[in-house]
Protein backbone atom coordinates (compact mmCIF):
# COMPACT_ATOMS: atom_id res chain seq x y z
CA UNK A 1 0.00 0.00 0.00
CA UNK A 2 2.85 2.37 0.83
CA UNK A 3 4.42 1.70 -2.56
CA UNK A 4 1.13 2.66 -4.20
CA UNK A 5 0.96 6.03 -2.44
CA UNK A 6 4.66 6.65 -3.13
CA UNK A 7 4.06 6.14 -6.84
CA UNK A 8 2.92 8.80 -9.30
CA UNK A 9 -0.27 6.80 -9.85
CA UNK A 10 -1.11 6.84 -6.13
CA UNK A 11 -0.34 10.53 -5.71
CA UNK A 12 -2.46 11.57 -8.69
CA UNK A 13 -5.24 9.31 -7.41
CA UNK A 14 -5.15 10.82 -3.91
CA UNK A 15 -4.96 14.35 -5.31
CA UNK A 16 -8.00 13.82 -7.53
CA UNK A 17 -10.08 12.10 -4.84
CA UNK A 18 -9.10 14.60 -2.14
CA UNK A 19 -9.70 17.61 -4.38
CA UNK A 20 -13.12 16.43 -5.55
CA UNK A 21 -14.20 15.46 -2.02
CA UNK A 22 -13.09 18.81 -0.62
CA UNK A 23 -14.91 20.65 -3.40
CA UNK A 24 -18.02 18.53 -2.88
CA UNK A 25 -17.93 19.12 0.90
CA UNK A 26 -17.66 22.89 0.47
CA UNK A 27 -20.39 22.90 -2.15
CA UNK A 28 -22.66 20.83 0.09
CA UNK A 29 -21.96 23.09 3.05
CA UNK A 30 -22.86 26.27 1.19
CA UNK A 31 -25.80 24.56 -0.52
CA UNK A 32 -27.25 23.47 2.82
CA UNK A 33 -26.86 26.97 4.18
CA UNK A 34 -28.63 28.40 1.15
CA UNK A 35 -31.32 25.73 1.45
CA UNK A 36 -31.98 26.54 5.10
CA UNK A 37 -32.17 30.22 4.31
CA UNK A 38 -34.54 29.54 1.42
CA UNK A 39 -36.79 27.39 3.61
CA UNK A 40 -36.93 30.09 6.27
CA UNK A 41 -37.83 32.70 3.68
CA UNK A 42 -40.48 30.39 2.24
CA UNK A 43 -42.01 29.84 5.67
CA UNK A 44 -42.01 33.59 6.33
CA UNK A 45 -43.75 34.12 3.00
CA UNK A 46 -46.39 31.55 3.84
CA UNK A 47 -46.80 33.09 7.30
CA UNK A 48 -47.45 36.48 5.73
CA UNK A 49 -50.01 34.95 3.36
CA UNK A 50 -51.74 33.16 6.26
CA UNK A 51 -51.91 36.34 8.34
CA UNK A 52 -53.22 38.27 5.35
CA UNK A 53 -55.98 35.71 4.75
CA UNK A 54 -57.05 35.63 8.42
CA UNK A 55 -56.98 39.42 8.72
CA UNK A 56 -59.16 39.96 5.65
CA UNK A 57 -61.56 37.22 6.78
CA UNK A 58 -61.88 38.71 10.29
CA UNK A 59 -62.53 42.12 8.78
CA UNK A 60 -65.67 40.68 7.19
CA UNK A 61 -67.15 38.79 10.13
CA UNK A 62 -69.08 40.32 13.03
CA UNK A 63 -67.21 40.93 16.28
CA UNK A 64 -69.42 38.36 18.05
CA UNK A 65 -68.20 35.49 15.87
CA UNK A 66 -64.57 36.43 15.83
CA UNK A 67 -63.62 34.27 18.88
CA UNK A 68 -64.89 31.15 17.07
CA UNK A 69 -62.98 32.09 13.95
CA UNK A 70 -59.82 32.72 15.95
CA UNK A 71 -60.14 29.37 17.68
CA UNK A 72 -60.64 27.58 14.39
CA UNK A 73 -57.66 29.36 12.82
CA UNK A 74 -55.30 28.51 15.70
CA UNK A 75 -53.98 25.20 14.41
CA UNK A 76 -51.29 23.80 12.13
CA UNK A 77 -48.57 26.03 13.55
CA UNK A 78 -50.65 29.24 13.73
CA UNK A 79 -51.97 30.98 16.85
CA UNK A 80 -54.43 33.87 16.44
CA UNK A 81 -55.75 35.77 19.48
CA UNK A 82 -56.75 39.19 20.68
CA UNK A 83 -53.68 41.25 21.45
CA UNK A 84 -52.77 41.71 25.08
CA UNK A 85 -49.54 43.12 26.44
CA UNK A 86 -46.81 44.05 24.01
CA UNK A 87 -44.37 41.32 23.11
CA UNK A 88 -40.68 41.99 23.57
CA UNK A 89 -38.09 40.91 21.07
CA UNK A 90 -36.17 42.01 18.05
CA UNK A 91 -38.43 44.02 15.69
CA UNK A 92 -38.82 42.45 12.26
CA UNK A 93 -39.36 45.51 10.11
CA UNK A 94 -39.07 43.48 6.91
CA UNK A 95 -41.97 41.23 7.87
CA UNK A 96 -44.00 44.21 9.03
CA UNK A 97 -43.41 46.05 5.75
CA UNK A 98 -44.47 42.94 3.85
CA UNK A 99 -47.75 42.81 5.78
CA UNK A 100 -48.34 46.54 5.24
CA UNK A 101 -47.84 46.04 1.52
CA UNK A 102 -50.31 43.17 1.51
CA UNK A 103 -52.98 44.73 3.76
CA UNK A 104 -52.56 48.32 2.69
CA UNK A 105 -51.97 51.44 4.76
CA UNK A 106 -54.11 52.78 7.56
CA UNK A 107 -53.43 49.86 9.90
CA UNK A 108 -51.03 49.58 12.76
CA UNK A 109 -48.82 46.63 12.04
CA UNK A 110 -45.92 45.50 14.23
CA UNK A 111 -43.75 42.36 13.95
CA UNK A 112 -41.13 40.62 16.06
CA UNK A 113 -38.88 37.62 15.70
CA UNK A 114 -39.75 35.13 18.41
CA UNK A 115 -37.63 32.27 19.74
CA UNK A 116 -37.83 29.73 22.54
CA UNK A 117 -40.29 30.67 25.28
CA UNK A 118 -42.05 33.21 23.07
CA UNK A 119 -43.06 30.35 20.77
CA UNK A 120 -44.09 28.11 23.71
CA UNK A 121 -47.84 28.31 23.07
CA UNK A 122 -47.28 26.45 19.78
CA UNK A 123 -44.27 24.22 20.41
CA UNK A 124 -42.33 24.59 23.61
CA UNK A 125 -38.81 23.77 22.38
CA UNK A 126 -36.05 26.25 23.01
CA UNK A 127 -34.82 26.01 19.42
CA UNK A 128 -38.15 26.98 17.82
CA UNK A 129 -38.46 30.11 15.76
CA UNK A 130 -41.65 32.01 15.10
CA UNK A 131 -42.95 35.25 13.66
CA UNK A 132 -45.07 37.34 16.05
CA UNK A 133 -47.11 40.14 14.54
CA UNK A 134 -49.76 42.54 15.86
CA UNK A 135 -52.29 43.77 13.30
CA UNK A 136 -55.26 46.08 13.76
CA UNK A 137 -58.48 45.21 12.01
CA UNK A 138 -60.44 47.89 10.15
CA UNK A 139 -62.47 48.63 13.26
CA UNK A 140 -59.27 49.05 15.30
CA UNK A 141 -59.41 45.71 17.11
CA UNK A 142 -55.83 44.58 17.77
CA UNK A 143 -55.01 40.96 16.95
CA UNK A 144 -51.87 38.98 17.60
CA UNK A 145 -50.66 36.27 15.23
CA UNK A 146 -47.97 33.76 16.08
CA UNK A 147 -46.77 31.61 13.18
CA UNK A 148 -44.28 28.79 13.88
CA UNK A 149 -41.42 28.64 11.39
CA UNK A 150 -40.35 25.10 12.39
CA UNK A 151 -42.50 22.00 12.69
CA UNK A 152 -43.20 21.05 16.29
CA UNK A 153 -43.35 17.24 15.71
CA UNK A 154 -39.81 16.40 16.83
CA UNK A 155 -40.30 12.63 16.60
CA UNK A 156 -41.16 12.98 12.93
CA UNK A 157 -38.27 15.36 12.48
CA UNK A 158 -35.86 12.87 14.09
CA UNK A 159 -37.15 10.02 11.90
CA UNK A 160 -36.86 12.13 8.81
CA UNK A 161 -33.37 13.21 9.83
CA UNK A 162 -32.33 9.56 10.32
CA UNK A 163 -33.78 8.52 6.98
CA UNK A 164 -32.17 11.48 5.27
CA UNK A 165 -28.82 10.59 6.87
CA UNK A 166 -29.10 7.00 5.68
CA UNK A 167 -29.97 8.11 2.17
CA UNK A 168 -27.13 10.61 2.17
CA UNK A 169 -24.72 7.95 3.41
CA UNK A 170 -25.79 5.60 0.64
CA UNK A 171 -25.42 8.37 -1.94
CA UNK A 172 -22.02 9.26 -0.51
CA UNK A 173 -20.76 5.66 -0.72
CA UNK A 174 -21.99 5.41 -4.31
CA UNK A 175 -20.48 8.79 -5.13
CA UNK A 176 -17.17 7.83 -3.50
CA UNK A 177 -17.03 4.52 -5.39
CA UNK A 178 -17.68 6.25 -8.71
CA UNK A 179 -15.17 8.95 -7.83
CA UNK A 180 -12.46 6.40 -6.95
CA UNK A 181 -13.04 4.52 -10.20
CA UNK A 182 -12.89 7.73 -12.19
CA UNK A 183 -9.82 9.01 -10.31
CA UNK A 184 -8.00 5.70 -10.77
CA UNK A 185 -8.81 5.67 -14.49
CA UNK A 186 -7.59 9.27 -14.89
CA UNK A 187 -4.45 8.62 -12.83
CA UNK A 188 -3.72 5.41 -14.73
CA UNK A 189 -4.11 7.09 -18.12
CA UNK A 190 -2.03 10.05 -16.94
CA UNK A 191 0.87 7.98 -15.63
CA UNK A 192 0.81 5.26 -18.29
CA UNK A 193 3.10 7.23 -20.66
CA UNK A 194 5.62 7.60 -17.81
CA UNK A 195 5.53 3.85 -17.17
CA UNK A 196 6.01 3.16 -20.87
CA UNK A 197 8.92 5.58 -20.98
CA UNK A 198 10.49 4.03 -17.84
CA UNK A 199 10.13 0.54 -19.32
CA UNK A 200 11.67 1.69 -22.58
CA UNK A 201 14.60 3.25 -20.68
CA UNK A 202 15.08 -0.02 -18.75
CA UNK A 203 15.02 -2.02 -21.97
CA UNK A 204 17.45 0.43 -23.53
CA UNK A 205 19.87 -0.17 -20.66
CA UNK A 206 19.65 -3.92 -21.23
CA UNK A 207 19.70 -3.92 -25.02
CA UNK A 208 20.74 -0.94 -27.09
CA UNK A 209 19.13 -2.58 -30.14
CA UNK A 210 15.73 -2.93 -28.47
CA UNK A 211 12.82 -1.89 -30.76
CA UNK A 212 11.95 1.80 -30.52
CA UNK A 213 9.10 3.08 -28.41
CA UNK A 214 5.69 3.17 -30.12
CA UNK A 215 4.69 6.76 -30.95
CA UNK A 216 1.01 7.28 -30.17
CA UNK A 217 -1.22 9.15 -27.74
CA UNK A 218 -1.51 12.90 -27.04
CA UNK A 219 0.88 15.37 -28.63
CA UNK A 220 3.08 15.66 -25.52
CA UNK A 221 3.40 11.88 -25.23
CA UNK A 222 4.19 11.49 -28.92
CA UNK A 223 6.82 14.23 -28.72
CA UNK A 224 8.43 12.56 -25.68
CA UNK A 225 8.39 9.15 -27.39
CA UNK A 226 9.90 10.64 -30.54
CA UNK A 227 12.64 12.36 -28.55
CA UNK A 228 13.39 9.12 -26.71
CA UNK A 229 13.62 7.16 -29.96
CA UNK A 230 15.92 9.79 -31.43
CA UNK A 231 18.14 9.58 -28.35
CA UNK A 232 18.21 5.78 -28.59
CA UNK A 233 19.18 5.95 -32.26
CA UNK A 234 21.97 8.43 -31.49
CA UNK A 235 23.33 6.28 -28.66
CA UNK A 236 23.12 3.16 -30.83
CA UNK A 237 24.97 4.90 -33.65
CA UNK A 238 27.58 6.23 -31.24
CA UNK A 239 28.25 2.79 -29.74
CA UNK A 240 28.29 1.15 -33.14
CA UNK A 241 30.73 3.73 -34.49
CA UNK A 242 32.93 3.38 -31.41
CA UNK A 243 32.95 -0.42 -31.69
CA UNK A 244 33.68 -0.26 -35.39
CA UNK A 245 36.45 2.22 -34.77
CA UNK A 246 38.05 0.04 -32.12
CA UNK A 247 37.68 -3.04 -34.30
CA UNK A 248 39.29 -1.20 -37.21
CA UNK A 249 42.15 0.01 -35.01
CA UNK A 250 42.66 -3.50 -33.67
CA UNK A 251 42.68 -4.93 -37.17
CA UNK A 252 44.99 -2.27 -38.55
CA UNK A 253 47.41 -2.68 -35.65
CA UNK A 254 47.83 -6.38 -36.30
CA UNK A 255 50.10 -5.80 -39.30
CA UNK A 256 52.60 -3.41 -37.63
CA UNK A 257 52.53 -5.51 -34.45
CA UNK A 258 53.32 -8.64 -36.48
CA UNK A 259 56.18 -6.82 -38.22
CA UNK A 260 57.44 -5.60 -34.86
CA UNK A 261 57.35 -9.15 -33.50
CA UNK A 262 59.35 -10.43 -36.51
CA UNK A 263 61.89 -7.68 -36.15
CA UNK A 264 62.25 -8.36 -32.44
CA UNK A 265 63.49 -11.84 -33.32
CA UNK A 266 66.57 -10.16 -34.81
CA UNK A 267 67.50 -8.48 -31.54
CA UNK A 268 70.77 -10.02 -30.44
CA UNK A 269 70.37 -9.51 -26.68
CA UNK A 270 68.12 -12.36 -25.39
CA UNK A 271 67.09 -10.51 -22.23
CA UNK A 272 66.15 -7.37 -24.14
CA UNK A 273 64.32 -9.44 -26.75
CA UNK A 274 62.35 -11.20 -24.02
CA UNK A 275 61.30 -7.90 -22.43
CA UNK A 276 60.29 -6.36 -25.74
CA UNK A 277 58.25 -9.43 -26.69
CA UNK A 278 56.51 -9.26 -23.29
CA UNK A 279 55.67 -5.59 -23.78
CA UNK A 280 54.36 -6.35 -27.26
CA UNK A 281 52.17 -9.17 -25.91
CA UNK A 282 50.83 -6.87 -23.20
CA UNK A 283 50.00 -4.25 -25.82
CA UNK A 284 48.11 -6.81 -27.91
CA UNK A 285 46.25 -7.98 -24.79
CA UNK A 286 45.23 -4.43 -23.93
CA UNK A 287 43.94 -3.86 -27.44
CA UNK A 288 41.83 -7.03 -27.28
CA UNK A 289 40.53 -6.14 -23.82
CA UNK A 290 39.59 -2.67 -25.01
CA UNK A 291 37.60 -4.18 -27.84
CA UNK A 292 35.96 -6.62 -25.41
CA UNK A 293 35.00 -3.73 -23.13
CA UNK A 294 33.44 -1.83 -26.01
CA UNK A 295 31.43 -4.85 -27.18
CA UNK A 296 30.28 -5.65 -23.61
CA UNK A 297 27.86 -2.71 -23.71
CA UNK A 298 26.08 -4.10 -26.77
CA UNK A 299 23.81 -7.13 -26.86
CA UNK A 300 24.06 -8.98 -30.14
CA UNK A 301 23.31 -12.42 -28.70
CA UNK A 302 19.73 -13.74 -28.55
CA UNK A 303 18.09 -14.08 -25.13
CA UNK A 304 17.18 -17.58 -23.92
CA UNK A 305 15.43 -19.03 -20.90
CA UNK A 306 18.01 -21.21 -19.18
CA UNK A 307 18.58 -23.04 -15.92
CA UNK A 308 20.82 -20.83 -13.78
CA UNK A 309 22.30 -23.78 -11.87
CA UNK A 310 23.48 -25.43 -15.10
CA UNK A 311 25.22 -22.23 -16.21
CA UNK A 312 27.07 -21.91 -12.91
CA UNK A 313 28.03 -25.59 -12.85
CA UNK A 314 29.35 -25.40 -16.40
CA UNK A 315 31.51 -22.34 -15.71
CA UNK A 316 32.84 -23.85 -12.47
CA UNK A 317 33.66 -27.14 -14.24
CA UNK A 318 35.69 -25.25 -16.86
CA UNK A 319 37.53 -23.37 -14.12
CA UNK A 320 38.40 -26.59 -12.28
CA UNK A 321 39.66 -28.15 -15.49
CA UNK A 322 41.90 -25.11 -15.93
CA UNK A 323 43.47 -25.84 -12.54
CA UNK A 324 41.70 -23.15 -10.52
CA UNK A 325 40.59 -23.68 -6.91
CA UNK A 326 36.84 -23.27 -7.41
CA UNK A 327 33.88 -24.84 -5.55
CA UNK A 328 30.14 -24.23 -5.79
CA UNK A 329 27.39 -24.81 -3.22
CA UNK A 330 23.65 -24.27 -3.08
CA UNK A 331 20.83 -24.84 -5.53
CA UNK A 332 18.32 -22.39 -6.97
CA UNK A 333 16.19 -24.54 -9.30
CA UNK A 334 15.42 -21.28 -11.07
CA UNK A 335 15.44 -20.12 -14.66
CA UNK A 336 16.71 -16.80 -15.96
CA UNK A 337 16.36 -14.96 -19.25
CA UNK A 338 19.96 -14.70 -20.34
CA UNK A 339 22.40 -14.47 -23.19
CA UNK A 340 24.40 -17.64 -22.51
CA UNK A 341 27.78 -16.55 -23.81
CA UNK A 342 27.59 -13.16 -22.08
CA UNK A 343 26.50 -14.70 -18.78
CA UNK A 344 29.30 -17.24 -18.89
CA UNK A 345 31.69 -14.36 -19.55
CA UNK A 346 30.34 -12.50 -16.52
CA UNK A 347 30.73 -15.48 -14.17
CA UNK A 348 34.15 -16.36 -15.62
CA UNK A 349 35.42 -12.82 -14.98
CA UNK A 350 34.22 -12.98 -11.36
CA UNK A 351 35.90 -16.36 -10.81
CA UNK A 352 39.14 -15.25 -12.51
CA UNK A 353 39.17 -12.09 -10.41
CA UNK A 354 38.72 -14.11 -7.20
CA UNK A 355 41.40 -16.67 -8.12
CA UNK A 356 43.92 -14.08 -9.33
CA UNK A 357 43.63 -11.82 -6.31
CA UNK A 358 42.39 -14.17 -3.61
CA UNK A 359 43.83 -17.60 -4.56
CA UNK A 360 40.43 -19.31 -4.61
CA UNK A 361 36.77 -18.85 -5.49
CA UNK A 362 33.89 -20.12 -3.34
CA UNK A 363 30.57 -19.77 -5.14
CA UNK A 364 27.19 -19.87 -3.38
CA UNK A 365 23.91 -19.72 -5.30
CA UNK A 366 20.50 -19.01 -3.74
CA UNK A 367 17.17 -17.29 -4.35
CA UNK A 368 15.49 -14.33 -2.67
CA UNK A 369 11.91 -13.94 -3.86
CA UNK A 370 12.02 -12.88 -7.51
CA UNK A 371 15.84 -12.75 -7.52
CA UNK A 372 18.52 -15.32 -8.27
CA UNK A 373 21.76 -14.67 -6.37
CA UNK A 374 25.30 -15.87 -6.97
CA UNK A 375 28.02 -14.88 -4.49
CA UNK A 376 31.69 -15.37 -5.36
CA UNK A 377 33.99 -15.18 -2.31
CA UNK A 378 37.78 -15.18 -2.53
CA UNK A 379 40.49 -15.79 0.06
CA UNK A 380 42.23 -12.42 -0.21
CA UNK A 381 42.42 -9.55 2.27
CA UNK A 382 39.64 -7.55 0.63
CA UNK A 383 39.85 -3.96 -0.49
CA UNK A 384 39.22 -0.59 1.23
CA UNK A 385 35.57 0.33 1.63
CA UNK A 386 36.00 3.58 -0.29
CA UNK A 387 37.29 1.66 -3.32
CA UNK A 388 34.44 -0.87 -3.64
CA UNK A 389 32.79 1.13 -6.43
CA UNK A 390 35.94 2.54 -7.97
CA UNK A 391 37.17 -0.93 -9.02
CA UNK A 392 34.27 -1.13 -11.49
CA UNK A 393 35.77 1.72 -13.50
CA UNK A 394 37.53 0.64 -16.66
CA UNK A 395 41.31 0.12 -16.30
CA UNK A 396 41.18 1.02 -12.60
CA UNK A 397 43.59 -1.02 -10.48
CA UNK A 398 44.55 -1.16 -6.83
CA UNK A 399 48.01 -1.24 -5.33
CA UNK A 400 49.19 -3.75 -2.74
CA UNK A 401 47.71 -7.23 -2.86
CA UNK A 402 46.04 -6.43 -6.14
CA UNK A 403 49.13 -5.12 -7.93
CA UNK A 404 49.93 -5.23 -11.59
CA UNK A 405 52.22 -8.21 -11.04
CA UNK A 406 49.22 -10.53 -10.94
CA UNK A 407 48.28 -9.65 -14.53
CA UNK A 408 45.16 -8.27 -16.14
CA UNK A 409 44.19 -4.85 -17.40
CA UNK A 410 41.51 -3.91 -14.87
CA UNK A 411 38.39 -4.29 -17.00
CA UNK A 412 37.13 -7.72 -15.90
CA UNK A 413 34.75 -6.32 -13.28
CA UNK A 414 33.66 -3.55 -15.62
CA UNK A 415 32.64 -6.06 -18.28
CA UNK A 416 30.93 -8.26 -15.67
CA UNK A 417 28.82 -5.36 -14.38
CA UNK A 418 27.91 -4.29 -17.93
CA UNK A 419 26.63 -7.79 -18.61
CA UNK A 420 24.71 -7.89 -15.31
CA UNK A 421 23.00 -4.57 -16.09
CA UNK A 422 22.07 -5.80 -19.58
CA UNK A 423 20.26 -8.71 -17.90
CA UNK A 424 18.34 -6.39 -15.58
CA UNK A 425 20.50 -7.35 -12.61
CA UNK A 426 23.11 -5.84 -10.33
CA UNK A 427 26.69 -6.60 -9.38
CA UNK A 428 28.11 -5.32 -6.10
CA UNK A 429 31.23 -5.90 -4.01
CA UNK A 430 31.56 -6.16 -0.24
CA UNK A 431 34.22 -7.24 2.20
CA UNK A 432 33.29 -10.48 3.94
CA UNK A 433 32.85 -10.59 7.70
CA UNK A 434 35.50 -13.32 7.98
CA UNK A 435 37.77 -11.85 5.32
CA UNK A 436 37.91 -11.99 1.58
CA UNK A 437 36.01 -10.05 -1.05
CA UNK A 438 32.44 -11.06 -1.95
CA UNK A 439 31.05 -10.32 -5.41
CA UNK A 440 27.22 -10.51 -5.31
CA UNK A 441 25.40 -11.02 -8.64
CA UNK A 442 21.59 -10.59 -8.57
CA UNK A 443 19.43 -11.46 -11.57
CA UNK A 444 15.64 -11.49 -12.03
CA UNK A 445 13.98 -14.89 -12.27
CA UNK A 446 12.32 -15.80 -15.52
Amino acid sequence: MRDFFDSMLGRVFVLLVGGVLASAALTLYFAQGEQQEFLVQLRILRAAERIEQLTRMLDQVPASTRPQVLAAASRNGVLAEHAGAAVGGAPDTGFADDLKERLGGGRRILAWQGRGAQCQPLAGASGDRCEISQVDLKDGTPLRFLVLLQRPDYAVLALQRTQRTQHQLGYFVFFLACLCLLAYAVAFLTTQPLRRLALAARNLGRDIDHPPLAVHGPNEVRHAAGAFNAMQAQIRNFIRERTQMLAAITHDLQTPLTRARLRLEKVADPELRHKLVGDLAAMEGMIRDGLDLATSTTAREATQRMDFDSIVDSVCADAVEAGQDVTVSGLTRAFVLTRPTAMRRCLTNLIDNAVHYGARARITVSTDGPKVIAEVRDGGPGIPEDRLEAVFEAFFRLEGSRSRDTGGTGIGLTIARNIAVQHGGTLTLANGETGGLVARLELPRA
